[in-house]
């Protein structure tokens, strides 16, 4: 059994999957109650593949509050297991560090962890196909809204801060017919990225592959994209053999087929863990007014020198966006992607709120209706 006094030596049997001293630290009352460490390598239908110290354990999910999709154990969560159990549960989750979240596929309230205590979001973009720089925002900003995660999950407690940064991988480098035409690619991407990494890669060739696995050999990193972006293919070269299947991408659109169906973490030969994930047809946002602020710094610094502090940026008079857009300054589907972003996070904040009023006041009336059972049965014994 794991002693939270031996945290992280490289011979450990979980070092390689991150373990190290805060996770010790944070597992050491489990410990006490003699449950055991492990991290989540995939989920699937209310199972889930846990690596521990005792070796690669399949646990049931349900016992972690089943019914709120904030808490539902992930790819990439910390666990204390129940090594007695019978079928084996997971009981509870460590605190998450960072979790990469979006809405939900029907724009319910709910949002969806997809990725948990990675260091890196990998954003994946093919090459094969004209860039979709609306989507690469809208993928950015919920990269860089990734650290807010932490606080999701945890009985009220917190994890210490970190940070999941952003890394754009321009894939299928080799499809592009010249070093130039590859070059203007990455200066679109860089345009709005700020302050982002980026990398163009290709399976095919090599390039970019090396310098890639020296930014994943630290850490946790998740790979996101939409199917046909080479995801998988890159993670098969990163391990040096054909572990994920993958399916060629349509000629006419580029896209593929969902070959990868759950996530999965991987431990990497060069050190490093990688987490799989199948292809993202629909991105919404989740919480994610920070990433939006970020992903578009440039807007954010020039409001500040608007003349109405509540600017709303559509015809205002001293609007200092407008008046970049009309000086060629700000490209004006710059601003349309961020107005865009803006609404929809807006929206999703207003539908969880509510969502968030109406469970408080349903607790409140249960609990009423509990007291009042309960003087009403106190009456009675009295009588």
């Amino acid at each position: 059994m794991l002693q939270p006094s031996s945290p992280s030596s490289p011979s450990h049997p979980l070092a390689p999957f991150g373990w190290d001293e805060d996770w010790a630290a944070a597992f050491a009352p489990y410990a006490e109650q003699g449950l055991l460490p492990g991290r989540v390598v995939r989920v699937d239908r209310g199972q889930c593949d846990v690596v521990t110290p005792d070796g690669t354990l399949r646990a049931d999910t349900a016992f972690v509050v089943p019914r709120d999709p904030m808490r539902i154990v992930c790819t990439g969560d910390w666990v204390a297991v129940d090594p007695d159990g019978d079928p084996l549960f997971v009981r509870t989750l460590l605190p998450r560090r960072t979790a990469f979240v979006r809405s939900t596929s029907s724009q319910r309230s709910e949002g969806q962890v997809l990725a948990t205590n990675v260091d890196h979001v990998v954003i994946c973009v093919s090459l094969a196909v004209e860039l979709d720089l609306g989507r690469l925002e809208r993928f950015l900003a919920l990269a860089m809204s990734s650290t807010a995660g932490a606080a999701l999950l945890g009985d009220g407690a917190r994890a210490p801060e970190h940070e999941a940064r952003p890394l754009v991988l321009l894939t299928k480098a080799d499809l592009v017919p010249d070093a130039a035409t590859l070059s203007h690619l990455v200066q679109d991407v860089e345009g709005i990225a700020p302050g982002v990494q980026v990398l163009p890669v290709s399976s095919t060739t090599g390039e970019g592959v090396d310098v890639f696995r020296a930014v994943v050999a630290d850490g946790t990193s998740v790979l996101l994209g939409i199917s046909g972006a080479g995801k998988s293919t890159l993670a098969n070269t990163l391990l040096g053999r054909e572990v994920m299947d993958v399916q060629e991408a349509r000629e006419v659109d580029g896209k593929g087929r969902h070959t990868t169906t759950t996530r999965n973490l991987l431990v990497l030969p060069g050190g490093g863990i990688l987490i799989d994930t199948p292809g993202l047809r629909g991105v919404g946002l989740w919480d994610a007014e920070a990433g939006v602020g970020q992903v578009f710094s440039e807007i954010e610094e020039l409001a500040g020198e608007c003349r109405f502090h509540d600017c709303a940026h559509e015809t205002e008079p001293g609007c200092a966006v407008l008046a970049a857009v009309a000086d060629g300054v700000l490209h004006a589907r710059r601003l349309d992607s961020y107005r865009k972003l803006l609404r929809e996070n807006h929206r999703i904040a207003a539908k969880t709120d509510a969502r968030l009023r109406s469970e408080t006041l349903r607790e409140w009336k249960r609990r009423s209706a509990e007291g009042r059972a309960g003087m009403e049965a106190k009456r009675g014994r009295l009588r």
